[in-house]
């Protein structure tokens, strides 16, 4: 069962290809599967995001922030890759 199931969304994948009408399932953390999913798993998600007219970009981060001072707080500069 994913977590999460993005459907059908425009796929920007980094590479510097065009982006591709695909999905994006989501296990836990964990991204497992871009492309096609298949219809079936749609019913097995726990939540499912109609990306019909969105862009998706899977696994990409923006890393500017203005949080450096967390880093005096907690020096694993969590709140930089999970954007709190």
């Amino acid at each position: 069962m994913y977590s999460v199931l993005i459907r059908g969304g425009r796929i920007l994948d980094g590479t510097g290809n065009p982006y591709f009408r695909g999905d994006i399932a989501v296990e836990g953390d964990t991204i497992v599967a871009i492309g096609k999913v298949p219809r079936g798993a749609k019913e097995e998600a726990q939540v499912v995001i109609d990306a019909q007219d969105l862009i998706a970009s899977p696994g990409f981060i923006d890393i500017h922030t203005h949080s450096d001072r967390t880093l005096l707080d907690d020096g694993r500069a969590e709140s930089h890759i999970m954007q709190a």
